[in-house]
């Protein structure tokens, strides 16, 4: 029985999880994976396994799978499906958002599927990106709502923080979308699974500290509707933020919202 209070909507529907295998490239008829036991150089870390409606697609690529689990009854039946038929399955009961990426991985390249909680995608999402330069890819189920806002482009409505992080750490693409029946119990929204290679535009940007430079993004959108230079009046004068502006021919009432991940942070060098 699903939890509320975890946030938990089972894909039990095999025809989607069929096809979010293709997507992913975990499909049985899918470039065939190692073989169980063979020395991979990835593993797949996946989040909020459930029943392990999509444990057993990712465990037939024969690369180690870690499913990471909150709920006692869960990690039960996960560990009875690993005892009786996925020997590279092991269950890693805990909170995501309290889990070492690196430490599960033990020195893997890192995979990442989840069947996320909506209410807390974003604090999972930065949890993920804390940990980029191990991970090749990040496949998750969420709200079609916010998948749209982690590959919005500028001047759109979706356009705002989380694009950027988003962005700046992957390739963001939605690869599917899931109506409501696709789940048990069924959400109230539109899915959507979005698919990510890493890196993203932040490799090429040259910036040395990410952790500023996304505070940075986050004071330009700390109120969307008003503009750069308002929201900067904690960092610099009105003229310092219009003078930066019109060294890159932007306008002075300009939003964050118009400018790309690479504009920000030209930006934001000049602050440096």
């Amino acid at each position: 029985m699903a939890r509320q209070t975890l946030g938990q909507h089972f894909l039990s529907d095999a025809g989607w999880r069929e096809q979010i295998a293709r997507a992913i490239n975990v499909s049985r008829d899918s470039t065939p994976g190692l073989a169980i036991g063979t020395a991979a150089g990835y593993c797949w870390i996946e989040i909020g396994a459930g029943h392990g409606e999509m444990t057993a697609y990712l465990a037939t690529t024969g690369a180690p799978v870690y499913a990471v689990e909150l709920d006692a009854p869960l990690i039960a039946r996960l560990r009875a499906l690993a005892a009786a038929k996925v020997p590279n399955l092991t269950v890693v009961p805990g909170d995501v958002l309290e889990m070492d990426l690196a430490a599960i991985a033990a020195g893997r390249r890192i995979k990442l599927y989840g069947n996320l909680p909506y209410y807390i995608t974003s604090p999972i999402l930065r949890r993920f990106f804390g940990s980029a330069a191990l991970i090749d890819e990040i496949h998750i189920v969420i709200q079609a709502e916010v998948a749209l806002r982690l590959v919005a482009r500028p001047r759109t409505r979706d356009y705002g923080y989380l694009s950027v992080l988003t962005q700046y750490f992957s390739r963001p693409v939605i690869a599917l979308k899931l109506p409501p029946e696709a789940f048990r119990p069924p959400p109230e929204v539109e899915s959507a699974l979005v698919s990510m290679k890493l890196p993203g535009e932040g490799a090429k940007l040259g910036i040395a500290d990410s952790g500023k430079f996304l505070e940075f993004v986050k004071a330009c959108f700390a109120q969307k509707r008003k503009t750069l230079v308002n929201n900067l009046r904690g960092l610099a004068t009105p003229e310092k933020v219009k003078d930066a502006l019109a060294a890159m021919k932007v306008g002075a009432a300009a939003r964050a919202e118009e400018l790309t991940v690479a504009e920000l942070a030209t930006l934001y060098g000049k602050f440096g």
